[in-house]
């Protein structure tokens, strides 16, 4: 079972919320982070792109670093686990991407992947002129599709002559070609979004959901499975959780209740509405369970509070559920919770035993 840490590329990481820590983001935050998940052995490491914030007393999200230089620098100064950037797909053509992934695999000696993004939140892109209607919400996957055949193309035969209906190539060229096969990743959690994934990704983020319910969310690895195995390819679910651990299963549960009564209304305001624009939304999306959730200040994510045993419990069982082949850690503090999920859950987990044979 892989085990990875959703680095906090924005201020506050995941909690919306006044009570919650409070920090900017930094490469030096970020390069403690991965270093501490490298030195626990934590397979891999993921930064989000995010373009615009939610504003409120928080100022949730209004600063944030860019994902691919962040991820250049990590690469840098780790040896062995894997790196994820994210692009989202309306702000850089796919060649220059495609350029900036083989640079990164060159300087991390093949551990880089990439995140397709394909975009909800207009705001983001129509601040820069970027947002092509909300037709868009309709058709991001077909534009993800044509973005992600450009990236195959190139870094598979160097030549991309692809037209479509959003882009048209003329024999673009790229030299020299990655030193391995760089994965793509993608976070689809609507039908189509599966379905994207299925073809054309390695793996796919999904939500976990409920507080203390690891195994809520379980048809959504089984629905990845089933439309995987309708590519006849091999693509399995990385859940998304938080974790908020202390000693005591009490003290865990007080500072959960203590982050949701400070909760930042004005910025969860402005998430809901957005997420509600989207007119295309499946049941089943991100956008959906962001606003089907009674307590939003961390996007409805599976959220496991609990002492150290208790938290390595769930995590344990999240880890039974069909299709899940890896697991995707937030914490409200980040340089507590890495070493306290490296100390003191990790070693408890049976799931992650090979690391401890390993070391």
């Amino acid at each position: 079972m892989d085990i990875g840490v959703f680095i906090p590329i924005n201020n506050n990481g995941w909690l919306i919320s006044a009570t919650s820590p409070q920090y900017m983001p930094s490469f030096e935050l970020n390069r403690q982070v991965v270093q501490k998940a490298e030195a626990y052995g934590l397979d891999f490491a993921l930064s989000m792109i995010k373009l615009h914030g939610f504003g409120g007393p928080t100022e949730f999200w209004d600063h944030g670093l860019e994902s691919f230089t962040l991820m250049a620098g990590l690469a840098s100064v780790t040896s062995r686990i894997r790196l994820y950037a994210s692009t989202a797909v309306l702000t850089i053509p796919p060649a220059i991407v495609a350029r900036m992934a083989t640079t990164i695999d060159s300087i991390s000696g093949g551990r880089f992947g990439v995140n397709i993004v394909s975009g909800w939140h207009k705001v983001e892109y129509s601040q820069m002129g970027l947002w092509p209607g909300d037709a868009h919400f309709a058709k991001r996957y077909d534009y993800s599709t044509e973005y992600v055949r450009i990236l195959r193309e190139l870094w598979e035969t160097g030549t991309s002559d692809l037209k479509g209906e959003f882009f048209q190539m003329d024999q673009c060229k790229l030299s020299p070609p990655p030193s391995v096969p760089i994965k793509l990743v993608a976070a689809g959690q609507s039908d189509r979004g599966m379905e994207f994934a299925a073809r054309y990704c390695d793996f796919n983020f999904a939500l976990g959901e409920g507080v203390n319910a690891p195994r809520q969310c379980i048809d959504v690895p089984r629905r990845m499975l089933a439309a995987a195995e309708k590519t006849g390819r091999d693509v399995g679910s990385y859940i998304l959780y938080m974790v908020i651990a202390d000693e005591t299963d009490e003290a865990a549960l007080a500072k959960w209740d203590l982050y949701n009564r400070g909760a930042d209304r004005e910025a969860l305001a402005h998430l809901l509405g957005h997420a509600a624009a989207d007119v295309n939304t499946e049941a089943t999306s991100m956008a959906a369970a962001i606003q089907r959730s009674p307590s939003p200040i961390n996007f409805n994510m599976g959220t496991l509070v609990g002492s150290y045993a208790s938290v390595a419990r769930m995590l344990d069982e999240a880890a039974t559920m069909p299709g899940v082949k890896g697991i995707m850690l937030t914490f409200d503090d980040f340089l507590a919770g890495m070493d306290n999920f490296g100390q003191r859950i990790q070693p408890l987990m049976t799931c992650r035993s090979h690391v401890r044979l390993a070391a």
